[in-house]
């Protein structure tokens, strides 16, 4: 979403950024930066401004980001072939790109010397100079380390302090950047890994296209495959060939013939590979898991029901937190309550209300299985009224109760 801002508006953001740049200072050593929409830089808190800022603009970042900001106000994360990475944001005015700010740099893993050299033969130019080269490698070592999750979550705050949005990790292009390191996980969390993991994949062999909150969890417990390599950018192919072979496989269990699976898995493995930089292949996972989903849905979807009822049974899986009546459902669809009730059951085998029982069920299993909310939490968010009623209905339809059902999962 494009947020543009007045003369005042941009008065709050200034007293916005002094407090985070206060914040920032309390943890990582993270610098801001601000640019016009011409790319002049207009401020910094940077000590290596003119080391650091070139090198924003000689490794092609800043001339990306400027397009990101001309296109949309989504906060990004661009970087290199070696692992050094700016979080960008942007405010516009009257709909033309205004300012850009820009956080960073960072490394999101441990590098050394030779990795960036290596990584230097990805980029050419009158200004990368054999002596500008070495200035940087010497200074590399300033530069923080940041995990991927954190640099995340400072780019969101980034964003909430420009325009007052609150952004979850699935609602913009960050969580595509997989050069983070090996995560720090224990036995337990990765536990949590392979729960969330389970969860997705089971949202691809459902065709559940209410995926989001599952995605955006998913991204916040793990970055992605647990290797270090000397070559980032190989490890992020790495996880992205990963994640899209896993989901491969569930769309043939979800019904998928598997010739067709493979040859869309093959076409996204090969995007990946193909990507030269982390902001080519930041889209694929996403774009990836979200053409599978959509395809299992479509073959879900039952050839002889109506329209109109098709149309139903979508609304009621993608709204599993809504209080769903037949009479809203009708009203949906232009038919009359009773003309509709007849229909659907006709068509699908189950009255509108049980129908309605066994989606909020199966988005139930999901939040079991891939978050640490509560019995009642998921109640609530299923509106179901009470705990007691949640409990009867999950034990009606599964055969066993939601504490029992998760239990069994984590054992």
């Amino acid at each position: 979403m494009v947020i543009s801002m007045t003369n005042s508006s941009m008065i709050n953001i200034e007293q916005n950024l002094t407090l985070f740049q206060e914040l920032l200072c309390c943890g990582d050593n993270l610098y801001t930066w601000c640019y016009d929409a011409q790319g002049q830089l207009l401020s910094s808190n940077c000590p290596h401004e003119s080391l650091f800022g070139s090198a924003f603009s000689f490794l092609g970042c800043k001339e990306r980001a400027l397009i990101i900001g001309q296109k949309n106000g989504q906060p990004q994360a661009v970087g290199t072939s070696f692992g050094l990475l700016w979080g960008v944001d942007f405010v516009h005015r009257d709909h033309e790109l205004h300012r850009m700010y820009v956080i960073g740099p960072v490394f999101s893993h441990n590098v050394s010397r030779r990795d960036i050299e290596t990584g230097f033969r990805h980029y050419a130019g009158e200004e990368i100079t054999l002596s500008w080269k070495h200035r940087l490698i010497s200074a590399y070592e300033e530069v923080p380390i940041v995990q991927h999750i954190l640099f995340t979550r400072y780019l969101l705050m980034l964003h909430y302090c420009l325009t007052g949005e609150k952004l979850d990790a699935a609602d913009t292009a960050i969580q595509q950047s997989y050069a983070g390191a090996a995560p720090s996980d224990t036995g337990r969390d990765r536990h949590r890994v392979w729960m969330s993991e389970q969860a997705l994949l089971q949202m691809v062999r459902n065709g559940d296209l209410n995926y989001k909150d599952a995605l955006n969890d998913s991204l916040l417990i793990s970055e992605g495959v647990p290797v270090r390599g000397k070559d980032p950018l190989r490890q992020a192919k790495t996880s992205v060939i990963v994640f899209t072979s896993i989901v491969c496989r569930a769309a043939i269990e979800g019904g998928m013939p598997p010739e067709a699976a493979y040859s869309l898995g093959d076409s996204y493995i090969q995007s990946a590979e193909d990507a030269l930089t982390y902001d080519e292949i930041r889209a694929v996972p996403t774009l990836m898991y979200d053409d599978f989903i959509r395809r299992v849905h479509r073959l879900k979807q039952n050839p002889e029901l109506s329209a109109p009822i098709a149309r139903c049974r979508t609304y009621i899986e993608m709204h599993p937190g809504e209080k769903i009546r037949a009479r809203d459902l009708a009203k949906l669809v232009g038919y009359t309550e009773y003309y509709l009730t007849r229909r659907f059951k006709e068509e699908t085998g189950l009255s509108v209300s049980d129908y309605v029982q066994n989606a909020k069920i199966e988005r139930a299993k999901v939040l079991l299985r891939s978050t640490s909310l509560s019995v009642q939490e998921i109640s609530d968010q299923l509106s179901f009224g009470s705990r007691n009623y949640f409990s009867r209905v999950f034990s009606e339809i599964t055969g066993c109760t939601p504490t029992g059902f998760r239990e069994k999962r984590e054992s």
